[in-house]
Protein backbone atom coordinates (compact mmCIF):
# COMPACT_ATOMS: atom_id res chain seq x y z
CA UNK A 1 0.00 0.00 0.00
CA UNK A 2 2.83 2.39 0.93
CA UNK A 3 4.64 1.64 -2.33
CA UNK A 4 1.50 2.33 -4.34
CA UNK A 5 1.01 5.63 -2.54
CA UNK A 6 4.62 6.74 -3.05
CA UNK A 7 4.30 6.59 -6.82
CA UNK A 8 1.64 9.32 -6.63
CA UNK A 9 3.73 11.61 -4.44
CA UNK A 10 5.43 13.45 -7.35
CA UNK A 11 2.04 14.27 -8.90
CA UNK A 12 0.53 15.44 -5.63
CA UNK A 13 3.72 17.30 -4.71
CA UNK A 14 3.85 19.28 -7.96
CA UNK A 15 0.16 20.21 -7.76
CA UNK A 16 0.50 21.26 -4.10
CA UNK A 17 3.62 23.29 -4.92
CA UNK A 18 1.78 25.12 -7.70
CA UNK A 19 -1.05 26.04 -5.34
CA UNK A 20 1.46 27.16 -2.72
CA UNK A 21 3.29 29.42 -5.21
CA UNK A 22 0.07 31.10 -6.38
CA UNK A 23 -1.09 31.78 -2.84
CA UNK A 24 2.35 32.86 -1.66
CA UNK A 25 2.32 35.75 -4.11
CA UNK A 26 -1.33 36.52 -3.40
CA UNK A 27 -0.85 36.56 0.36
CA UNK A 28 1.65 39.42 0.24
CA UNK A 29 -0.46 42.02 -1.55
CA UNK A 30 -2.98 44.64 -0.41
CA UNK A 31 -3.94 44.65 3.26
CA UNK A 32 -6.05 42.84 5.82
CA UNK A 33 -9.68 42.19 4.91
CA UNK A 34 -12.25 43.43 7.46
CA UNK A 35 -13.16 39.84 8.36
CA UNK A 36 -9.50 39.02 8.96
CA UNK A 37 -9.27 41.96 11.35
CA UNK A 38 -12.27 40.59 13.26
CA UNK A 39 -10.86 37.07 13.43
CA UNK A 40 -7.53 38.33 14.72
CA UNK A 41 -9.33 40.54 17.24
CA UNK A 42 -11.33 37.68 18.75
CA UNK A 43 -8.07 35.76 19.20
CA UNK A 44 -7.18 38.44 21.77
CA UNK A 45 -10.29 37.45 23.74
CA UNK A 46 -10.06 33.66 23.86
CA UNK A 47 -13.39 32.06 24.74
CA UNK A 48 -15.47 28.99 23.88
CA UNK A 49 -17.60 31.00 21.49
CA UNK A 50 -18.39 34.32 19.84
CA UNK A 51 -21.52 35.96 18.51
CA UNK A 52 -20.59 35.34 14.87
CA UNK A 53 -18.88 31.93 14.91
CA UNK A 54 -17.42 29.14 17.06
CA UNK A 55 -13.92 29.48 18.58
CA UNK A 56 -11.64 27.53 16.20
CA UNK A 57 -10.70 30.59 14.12
CA UNK A 58 -9.68 32.42 17.31
CA UNK A 59 -7.36 29.56 18.25
CA UNK A 60 -5.69 29.69 14.83
CA UNK A 61 -5.49 33.48 15.09
CA UNK A 62 -3.73 33.19 18.44
CA UNK A 63 -1.28 30.67 16.97
CA UNK A 64 -0.66 33.01 14.03
CA UNK A 65 0.05 35.91 16.37
CA UNK A 66 2.44 33.88 18.52
CA UNK A 67 4.38 32.72 15.46
CA UNK A 68 4.26 35.74 13.16
CA UNK A 69 2.84 38.67 15.13
CA UNK A 70 0.21 40.56 13.09
CA UNK A 71 1.77 39.65 9.75
CA UNK A 72 -0.38 39.49 6.62
CA UNK A 73 1.63 36.64 5.11
CA UNK A 74 1.80 34.80 8.44
CA UNK A 75 -1.94 35.10 9.04
CA UNK A 76 -2.83 33.91 5.57
CA UNK A 77 -0.43 30.99 5.82
CA UNK A 78 -3.08 28.97 7.65
CA UNK A 79 -5.94 29.14 5.11
CA UNK A 80 -3.33 28.47 2.43
CA UNK A 81 -2.23 25.32 4.26
CA UNK A 82 -5.87 24.29 4.61
CA UNK A 83 -6.29 24.74 0.85
CA UNK A 84 -3.20 22.66 0.12
CA UNK A 85 -4.53 20.05 2.53
CA UNK A 86 -7.81 19.97 0.60
CA UNK A 87 -5.93 19.41 -2.66
CA UNK A 88 -3.93 16.54 -1.14
CA UNK A 89 -7.04 14.95 0.39
CA UNK A 90 -8.89 15.25 -2.92
CA UNK A 91 -6.08 13.37 -4.64
CA UNK A 92 -6.08 10.72 -1.90
CA UNK A 93 -9.86 10.30 -2.19
CA UNK A 94 -9.43 9.64 -5.91
CA UNK A 95 -6.91 6.92 -5.06
CA UNK A 96 -9.26 5.41 -2.45
CA UNK A 97 -12.10 5.36 -4.99
CA UNK A 98 -9.98 3.17 -7.25
CA UNK A 99 -8.27 5.83 -9.32
CA UNK A 100 -4.75 5.60 -10.66
CA UNK A 101 -2.23 8.31 -11.55
CA UNK A 102 -4.44 10.08 -14.12
CA UNK A 103 -7.34 10.29 -11.67
CA UNK A 104 -5.04 11.65 -8.98
CA UNK A 105 -3.79 14.28 -11.44
CA UNK A 106 -7.28 15.27 -12.60
CA UNK A 107 -8.66 15.54 -9.07
CA UNK A 108 -5.85 17.89 -8.07
CA UNK A 109 -6.28 19.91 -11.27
CA UNK A 110 -9.96 20.38 -10.42
CA UNK A 111 -8.97 22.02 -7.12
CA UNK A 112 -6.57 24.31 -9.00
CA UNK A 113 -9.18 25.11 -11.65
CA UNK A 114 -11.97 25.90 -9.18
CA UNK A 115 -11.43 29.66 -9.01
CA UNK A 116 -13.48 30.39 -5.82
CA UNK A 117 -11.05 28.24 -3.84
CA UNK A 118 -8.33 30.85 -4.41
CA UNK A 119 -10.43 33.42 -2.60
CA UNK A 120 -11.46 30.93 0.09
CA UNK A 121 -7.88 29.80 0.71
CA UNK A 122 -6.42 33.31 0.80
CA UNK A 123 -8.53 35.08 3.40
CA UNK A 124 -8.19 34.23 7.08
CA UNK A 125 -11.78 33.10 7.56
CA UNK A 126 -13.49 29.91 8.81
CA UNK A 127 -14.39 28.98 5.21
CA UNK A 128 -11.08 27.34 4.27
CA UNK A 129 -11.05 25.25 7.45
CA UNK A 130 -14.71 24.32 6.93
CA UNK A 131 -13.87 22.96 3.49
CA UNK A 132 -10.89 21.10 4.93
CA UNK A 133 -12.95 19.40 7.67
CA UNK A 134 -15.66 18.38 5.20
CA UNK A 135 -13.08 16.92 2.82
CA UNK A 136 -11.22 15.17 5.64
CA UNK A 137 -14.51 13.72 6.87
CA UNK A 138 -15.34 12.30 3.44
CA UNK A 139 -11.82 10.92 3.07
CA UNK A 140 -11.97 9.11 6.42
CA UNK A 141 -15.44 7.74 5.66
CA UNK A 142 -14.24 6.31 2.36
CA UNK A 143 -11.12 4.95 4.07
CA UNK A 144 -13.42 3.17 6.51
CA UNK A 145 -15.48 1.70 3.70
CA UNK A 146 -12.28 0.28 2.22
CA UNK A 147 -10.49 -0.83 5.39
CA UNK A 148 -13.29 -1.42 7.93
CA UNK A 149 -10.89 -0.04 10.54
CA UNK A 150 -12.71 1.64 13.41
CA UNK A 151 -9.88 4.18 13.73
CA UNK A 152 -11.10 5.89 10.57
CA UNK A 153 -14.61 6.23 12.00
CA UNK A 154 -13.25 7.70 15.22
CA UNK A 155 -11.06 10.16 13.35
CA UNK A 156 -14.07 11.12 11.24
CA UNK A 157 -15.93 11.90 14.46
CA UNK A 158 -13.03 14.06 15.59
CA UNK A 159 -13.02 15.94 12.27
CA UNK A 160 -16.78 16.52 12.57
CA UNK A 161 -16.34 17.87 16.10
CA UNK A 162 -13.53 20.20 15.09
CA UNK A 163 -15.59 21.26 12.09
CA UNK A 164 -18.45 22.23 14.39
CA UNK A 165 -16.02 24.24 16.49
CA UNK A 166 -15.11 26.11 13.30
CA UNK A 167 -18.40 26.67 11.46
CA UNK A 168 -21.96 25.55 12.10
CA UNK A 169 -22.45 24.45 8.49
CA UNK A 170 -20.81 21.21 9.66
CA UNK A 171 -24.27 20.39 11.02
CA UNK A 172 -25.54 20.15 7.45
CA UNK A 173 -22.65 17.80 6.62
CA UNK A 174 -23.71 15.69 9.60
CA UNK A 175 -27.34 15.67 8.49
CA UNK A 176 -26.34 14.56 5.00
CA UNK A 177 -24.15 11.81 6.43
CA UNK A 178 -26.91 10.62 8.77
CA UNK A 179 -29.18 10.07 5.78
CA UNK A 180 -26.41 8.79 3.51
CA UNK A 181 -25.34 5.99 5.86
CA UNK A 182 -28.83 4.50 5.62
CA UNK A 183 -27.84 3.55 2.06
CA UNK A 184 -24.58 1.87 3.09
CA UNK A 185 -25.34 -1.85 3.23
CA UNK A 186 -28.94 -1.06 4.20
CA UNK A 187 -27.95 0.89 7.26
CA UNK A 188 -25.67 -1.80 8.62
CA UNK A 189 -23.33 0.78 10.12
CA UNK A 190 -26.07 1.93 12.48
CA UNK A 191 -25.64 -1.39 14.28
CA UNK A 192 -22.02 -0.58 15.04
CA UNK A 193 -21.12 0.76 18.47
CA UNK A 194 -18.13 2.52 16.93
CA UNK A 195 -20.38 4.84 14.91
CA UNK A 196 -22.01 6.08 18.09
CA UNK A 197 -18.65 6.46 19.79
CA UNK A 198 -17.57 8.58 16.81
CA UNK A 199 -20.72 10.64 17.24
CA UNK A 200 -19.95 10.95 20.94
CA UNK A 201 -16.48 12.26 20.16
CA UNK A 202 -18.01 14.91 17.88
CA UNK A 203 -20.43 15.93 20.61
CA UNK A 204 -17.78 16.12 23.32
CA UNK A 205 -15.52 18.28 21.16
CA UNK A 206 -18.44 20.59 20.35
CA UNK A 207 -19.91 20.62 23.88
CA UNK A 208 -17.95 23.65 25.23
CA UNK A 209 -19.27 25.85 22.44
CA UNK A 210 -22.79 24.50 22.90
CA UNK A 211 -22.62 25.40 26.58
CA UNK A 212 -21.29 28.86 25.72
CA UNK A 213 -24.19 29.40 23.34
CA UNK A 214 -26.71 28.40 26.01
CA UNK A 215 -25.06 30.66 28.59
CA UNK A 216 -25.30 33.62 26.18
CA UNK A 217 -28.95 33.02 25.14
CA UNK A 218 -27.94 31.30 21.88
CA UNK A 219 -26.75 34.34 19.85
CA UNK A 220 -26.35 32.01 16.86
CA UNK A 221 -30.12 32.14 16.38
CA UNK A 222 -30.12 35.95 16.52
CA UNK A 223 -27.29 36.06 13.98
CA UNK A 224 -29.14 33.62 11.73
CA UNK A 225 -32.33 35.68 11.99
CA UNK A 226 -30.54 38.92 11.05
CA UNK A 227 -28.67 37.14 8.25
CA UNK A 228 -31.98 35.82 6.94
CA UNK A 229 -33.65 39.25 7.06
CA UNK A 230 -30.78 41.17 5.47
CA UNK A 231 -29.38 38.67 2.97
CA UNK A 232 -30.97 35.23 2.68
CA UNK A 233 -34.59 36.44 2.46
CA UNK A 234 -33.74 38.36 -0.71
CA UNK A 235 -32.14 35.35 -2.40
CA UNK A 236 -34.18 33.88 -5.25
CA UNK A 237 -35.07 30.19 -4.83
CA UNK A 238 -33.04 29.55 -7.98
CA UNK A 239 -30.00 31.65 -7.04
CA UNK A 240 -28.28 28.96 -4.99
CA UNK A 241 -28.57 26.43 -7.80
CA UNK A 242 -27.74 28.87 -10.59
CA UNK A 243 -24.62 30.05 -8.78
CA UNK A 244 -23.20 26.54 -9.09
CA UNK A 245 -23.36 26.93 -12.89
CA UNK A 246 -20.87 29.81 -12.98
CA UNK A 247 -17.94 27.41 -13.38
CA UNK A 248 -19.27 24.93 -15.94
CA UNK A 249 -16.10 22.90 -16.52
CA UNK A 250 -15.43 21.93 -12.92
CA UNK A 251 -19.19 21.57 -12.42
CA UNK A 252 -19.21 19.01 -15.24
CA UNK A 253 -16.55 16.96 -13.46
CA UNK A 254 -18.49 17.13 -10.18
CA UNK A 255 -21.70 15.99 -11.88
CA UNK A 256 -19.83 13.14 -13.55
CA UNK A 257 -18.58 12.22 -10.09
CA UNK A 258 -22.05 12.36 -8.55
CA UNK A 259 -23.57 10.16 -11.25
CA UNK A 260 -20.63 7.75 -10.98
CA UNK A 261 -21.24 7.37 -7.25
CA UNK A 262 -24.81 6.34 -8.03
CA UNK A 263 -24.44 4.41 -11.28
CA UNK A 264 -20.93 2.99 -11.53
CA UNK A 265 -21.00 -0.61 -10.32
CA UNK A 266 -17.40 -0.42 -9.13
CA UNK A 267 -18.34 2.53 -6.89
CA UNK A 268 -21.56 1.09 -5.48
CA UNK A 269 -20.15 0.75 -1.96
CA UNK A 270 -19.61 4.54 -2.00
CA UNK A 271 -23.20 5.28 -3.03
CA UNK A 272 -23.95 6.65 0.42
CA UNK A 273 -21.43 9.44 -0.28
CA UNK A 274 -23.51 10.46 -3.28
CA UNK A 275 -26.65 10.42 -1.14
CA UNK A 276 -24.89 12.51 1.51
CA UNK A 277 -23.86 15.17 -1.01
CA UNK A 278 -27.35 15.22 -2.53
CA UNK A 279 -29.00 15.72 0.86
CA UNK A 280 -26.55 18.51 1.66
CA UNK A 281 -27.33 20.26 -1.62
CA UNK A 282 -31.10 19.99 -1.19
CA UNK A 283 -30.92 21.15 2.43
CA UNK A 284 -28.84 24.19 1.55
CA UNK A 285 -31.08 25.04 -1.39
CA UNK A 286 -34.21 24.85 0.79
CA UNK A 287 -32.52 26.99 3.45
CA UNK A 288 -31.50 29.57 0.82
CA UNK A 289 -27.88 29.23 1.84
CA UNK A 290 -25.10 31.23 0.27
CA UNK A 291 -23.74 29.43 -2.77
CA UNK A 292 -20.22 29.11 -1.42
CA UNK A 293 -21.41 27.04 1.57
CA UNK A 294 -21.74 24.08 -0.80
CA UNK A 295 -18.23 24.45 -2.20
CA UNK A 296 -16.97 22.28 0.66
CA UNK A 297 -18.69 19.28 -0.98
CA UNK A 298 -16.94 19.67 -4.34
CA UNK A 299 -13.57 17.98 -3.57
CA UNK A 300 -15.13 14.55 -3.04
CA UNK A 301 -17.16 14.98 -6.25
CA UNK A 302 -14.05 16.11 -8.15
CA UNK A 303 -12.28 12.95 -6.99
CA UNK A 304 -15.14 10.69 -8.06
CA UNK A 305 -15.43 12.49 -11.41
CA UNK A 306 -11.69 12.17 -12.00
CA UNK A 307 -11.87 8.42 -11.37
CA UNK A 308 -14.74 8.08 -13.85
CA UNK A 309 -12.99 10.13 -16.53
CA UNK A 310 -9.85 8.03 -16.11
CA UNK A 311 -11.93 4.89 -16.64
CA UNK A 312 -13.48 6.35 -19.81
CA UNK A 313 -10.04 6.98 -21.27
CA UNK A 314 -8.42 3.79 -20.05
CA UNK A 315 -7.43 2.92 -23.61
CA UNK A 316 -6.48 6.49 -24.49
CA UNK A 317 -4.71 7.78 -21.39
CA UNK A 318 -3.35 10.83 -23.21
CA UNK A 319 -6.85 12.29 -23.28
CA UNK A 320 -6.65 12.77 -19.52
CA UNK A 321 -3.99 15.42 -20.07
CA UNK A 322 -6.23 17.15 -22.58
CA UNK A 323 -9.03 17.22 -19.99
CA UNK A 324 -6.62 18.59 -17.37
CA UNK A 325 -5.52 21.36 -19.73
CA UNK A 326 -9.13 22.14 -20.69
CA UNK A 327 -9.98 22.52 -16.99
CA UNK A 328 -7.03 24.59 -15.81
CA UNK A 329 -6.04 26.86 -18.69
CA UNK A 330 -9.41 28.70 -18.93
CA UNK A 331 -9.22 29.36 -15.17
CA UNK A 332 -5.84 31.11 -15.27
CA UNK A 333 -7.10 34.58 -16.39
CA UNK A 334 -9.55 34.65 -13.47
CA UNK A 335 -7.05 33.84 -10.71
CA UNK A 336 -6.04 37.52 -10.21
CA UNK A 337 -9.70 38.26 -9.45
CA UNK A 338 -9.75 35.69 -6.65
CA UNK A 339 -6.38 36.14 -4.96
CA UNK A 340 -4.32 39.35 -5.17
CA UNK A 341 -1.27 38.06 -7.03
CA UNK A 342 -1.01 41.37 -8.93
CA UNK A 343 0.03 44.71 -7.38
CA UNK A 344 -2.99 46.96 -7.16
CA UNK A 345 -1.94 49.27 -10.00
CA UNK A 346 -1.32 46.26 -12.24
CA UNK A 347 -4.63 44.72 -11.23
CA UNK A 348 -6.53 47.94 -12.01
CA UNK A 349 -4.94 48.00 -15.44
CA UNK A 350 -5.55 44.27 -15.94
CA UNK A 351 -9.24 44.67 -15.15
CA UNK A 352 -9.46 47.94 -17.12
CA UNK A 353 -10.85 49.80 -14.10
CA UNK A 354 -11.43 53.54 -14.52
CA UNK A 355 -11.65 56.35 -11.98
CA UNK A 356 -15.12 57.75 -11.44
CA UNK A 357 -16.01 61.42 -11.03
CA UNK A 358 -14.90 61.36 -7.40
CA UNK A 359 -11.50 59.96 -8.35
CA UNK A 360 -12.35 56.55 -6.89
CA UNK A 361 -11.89 53.14 -8.45
CA UNK A 362 -14.56 50.54 -7.70
CA UNK A 363 -12.91 47.25 -6.83
CA UNK A 364 -14.70 43.99 -6.08
CA UNK A 365 -16.05 43.75 -2.53
CA UNK A 366 -13.24 41.57 -1.18
CA UNK A 367 -10.42 43.65 -2.61
CA UNK A 368 -12.07 46.94 -1.68
CA UNK A 369 -12.37 45.62 1.87
CA UNK A 370 -8.56 45.37 2.04
CA UNK A 371 -7.97 49.11 1.65
CA UNK A 372 -8.44 52.17 3.84
CA UNK A 373 -7.82 50.60 7.25
CA UNK A 374 -4.25 51.81 7.61
CA UNK A 375 -5.27 55.40 6.83
CA UNK A 376 -8.07 55.24 9.40
CA UNK A 377 -5.71 54.01 12.10
CA UNK A 378 -3.08 56.62 11.26
CA UNK A 379 -5.65 59.37 11.75
CA UNK A 380 -6.93 57.86 14.99
CA UNK A 381 -3.35 57.63 16.24
CA UNK A 382 -2.69 61.25 15.33
CA UNK A 383 -5.79 62.46 17.17
CA UNK A 384 -5.12 60.18 20.15
CA UNK A 385 -1.56 61.44 20.58
CA UNK A 386 -2.72 65.05 20.33
CA UNK A 387 -5.16 64.46 23.18
CA UNK A 388 -2.51 62.95 25.45
CA UNK A 389 -1.13 66.42 26.13
CA UNK A 390 -4.44 67.24 27.85
CA UNK A 391 -5.83 63.91 29.07
CA UNK A 392 -4.57 60.74 30.72
CA UNK A 393 -4.72 57.59 28.53
CA UNK A 394 -7.45 56.05 30.72
CA UNK A 395 -9.63 59.11 30.10
CA UNK A 396 -9.68 58.56 26.32
CA UNK A 397 -11.99 55.99 24.66
CA UNK A 398 -11.82 55.01 20.98
CA UNK A 399 -15.31 54.09 19.76
CA UNK A 400 -15.57 52.41 16.34
CA UNK A 401 -18.85 51.98 14.50
CA UNK A 402 -18.32 48.48 13.04
CA UNK A 403 -16.09 45.46 13.56
CA UNK A 404 -13.90 46.33 10.58
CA UNK A 405 -12.99 49.72 12.00
CA UNK A 406 -12.66 48.34 15.52
CA UNK A 407 -10.54 45.45 14.25
CA UNK A 408 -8.29 47.86 12.36
CA UNK A 409 -7.66 49.95 15.49
CA UNK A 410 -7.10 46.79 17.53
CA UNK A 411 -4.78 44.95 15.11
CA UNK A 412 -3.11 47.66 13.03
CA UNK A 413 -3.12 50.02 16.01
CA UNK A 414 -0.97 47.58 17.93
CA UNK A 415 2.19 48.97 16.34
CA UNK A 416 1.16 52.52 17.33
CA UNK A 417 0.46 51.55 20.92
CA UNK A 418 -3.22 52.49 20.67
CA UNK A 419 -5.55 51.28 23.42
CA UNK A 420 -8.15 48.65 22.64
CA UNK A 421 -11.18 50.20 20.91
CA UNK A 422 -14.79 49.61 21.84
CA UNK A 423 -17.61 48.86 19.43
CA UNK A 424 -21.20 47.75 19.77
CA UNK A 425 -20.95 45.65 16.62
CA UNK A 426 -20.93 41.86 16.90
CA UNK A 427 -18.57 40.22 19.38
CA UNK A 428 -16.95 43.54 20.22
CA UNK A 429 -20.08 44.26 22.24
CA UNK A 430 -19.10 41.38 24.55
CA UNK A 431 -15.88 43.10 25.55
CA UNK A 432 -17.56 46.15 26.99
CA UNK A 433 -17.52 49.91 26.88
CA UNK A 434 -14.21 50.61 28.58
CA UNK A 435 -14.17 53.56 30.94
CA UNK A 436 -17.73 54.89 31.07
CA UNK A 437 -16.44 57.98 32.87
CA UNK A 438 -13.86 58.83 30.19
CA UNK A 439 -13.59 62.55 29.52
CA UNK A 440 -13.13 62.36 25.76
CA UNK A 441 -14.10 59.85 23.09
CA UNK A 442 -12.66 59.44 19.61
CA UNK A 443 -15.50 58.28 17.36
CA UNK A 444 -14.55 56.45 14.15
CA UNK A 445 -17.22 55.80 11.54
CA UNK A 446 -20.24 56.80 13.63
CA UNK A 447 -22.48 59.28 11.84
CA UNK A 448 -23.49 62.68 13.19
CA UNK A 449 -26.84 61.47 14.48
CA UNK A 450 -25.26 58.61 16.43
CA UNK A 451 -22.64 60.71 18.20
CA UNK A 452 -25.14 63.52 18.77
CA UNK A 453 -27.47 61.07 20.50
CA UNK A 454 -24.76 60.14 23.02
CA UNK A 455 -22.74 63.35 23.52
CA UNK A 456 -23.44 67.01 24.10
CA UNK A 457 -20.22 68.14 22.43
CA UNK A 458 -19.10 66.68 19.09
CA UNK A 459 -16.29 68.03 16.94
CA UNK A 460 -15.81 66.75 13.39
CA UNK A 461 -12.09 66.27 12.76
CA UNK A 462 -12.09 64.83 9.26
CA UNK A 463 -14.04 62.90 6.68
CA UNK A 464 -11.84 59.95 5.68
CA UNK A 465 -11.73 59.01 2.00
CA UNK A 466 -9.79 56.40 0.08
CA UNK A 467 -9.38 55.72 -3.62
CA UNK A 468 -9.86 51.96 -3.37
CA UNK A 469 -11.80 51.40 -0.12
CA UNK A 470 -15.26 49.85 -0.17
CA UNK A 471 -18.13 52.33 -0.31
CA UNK A 472 -19.18 52.05 3.33
CA UNK A 473 -15.61 52.86 4.43
CA UNK A 474 -15.21 55.83 2.11
CA UNK A 475 -16.28 59.23 3.41
CA UNK A 476 -16.55 58.13 7.03
CA UNK A 477 -16.33 60.72 9.81
CA UNK A 478 -13.97 60.96 12.77
CA UNK A 479 -15.30 62.96 15.71
CA UNK A 480 -13.94 64.06 19.07
CA UNK A 481 -16.77 63.79 21.59
CA UNK A 482 -17.24 65.03 25.15
CA UNK A 483 -19.89 65.13 27.89
CA UNK A 484 -22.08 62.02 27.53
CA UNK A 485 -25.76 62.78 27.92
CA UNK A 486 -26.86 59.16 28.27
CA UNK A 487 -26.03 56.52 30.84
CA UNK A 488 -23.21 54.69 29.06
CA UNK A 489 -23.77 51.40 30.84
CA UNK A 490 -27.50 51.36 30.05
CA UNK A 491 -26.89 52.57 26.48
CA UNK A 492 -24.53 49.66 25.99
CA UNK A 493 -26.67 47.03 27.68
CA UNK A 494 -29.80 47.95 25.72
CA UNK A 495 -28.04 47.37 22.42
CA UNK A 496 -27.52 43.62 22.87
CA UNK A 497 -30.31 42.59 20.50
CA UNK A 498 -28.97 44.94 17.80
CA UNK A 499 -25.31 43.92 17.71
CA UNK A 500 -25.59 42.53 14.17
CA UNK A 501 -27.14 45.66 12.67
Amino acid sequence: MAIRFKKYLPIIGVLALLKLIIHWFGNQNYGFHRDELLHLSVSEHMAWGYFEFPPFIALIGKLSYLLFDYSLVGTRLFPMLAGIGILILCCLIAKELGGKSKAVLLSGICILAFVPFYRNHTLFQPVAFDQFFWTAGFYLLIKFFNSKKKEHLLLMGLMAGLGLMNKYTMLVWGLGLTVGLIFYKRGELYKSTWLYIAGGISFLVFLPNLMWQIQHDIPFLLHLDVLNQKQLANISPFEFGLAQLELPLTLAVSLIGLFALFLNEKMKKYRSVGVTVSVIFITMWVMKSKAYYFFAAYPVLFAAGAVQIEKWFINRPGWNYAVAAALFIPAIPFIPQATPILPIETYVEYMNKQENEQGRIELTGDYADMFGWEEQVELVDSVYKSLLSEYNPEDIVIWAENYGEAGAVKILGDKYGLPDPISRHGSFWLWGYGNKDAEVWISLGNEKGSVGHVFEETELVKIITHKYAIGEENGIPLYICRKPKVDIEEWWRNYERNVFE
